[in-house]
């Protein structure tokens, strides 16, 4: 499991690093329930005007196509949206199975 977990890891906070305007992201890993749930939060705040939030969007999901890929691979699900945190800033997921993972290659 631990090839397909570093790519995500490193996939997310590439991203996380790439849009947040600060020089700090948040990351947590937590494996329960036969599944590693990733999650990092960057300072990049979600637009207001609906164009500027769909290019947005389409630059992380671009960003982002190398994780989608090993995320499928995995069986497992991925995503970002508005951080529900004091502060703002995007919030980014995957959800990495014990079963899909072991046969990532």
């Amino acid at each position: 499991m631990t090839d397909a977990v570093v790519q995500v890891v490193g996939e997310l906070a590439a991203c996380a690093c790439r849009f947040t305007p600060d020089s700090e992201v948040y990351v947590s890993l937590r494996y329960r329930d036969g599944e590693v749930r990733v999650i990092l939060y960057d300072g990049h705040p979600r637009h207001s005007h609906p164009r500027l939030a769909a290019a947005c969007d389409a630059r992380r999901r671009a960003a982002l196509r190398v994780l989608g890929c090993v995320v499928r691979a995995c069986e497992g699900e991925w995503g970002f949206g508005e951080a529900r945190e004091p502060g703002g800033g995007t919030r980014m997921w995957a959800v990495v199975p014990w079963r899909g993972a072991r046969l990532f290659r």
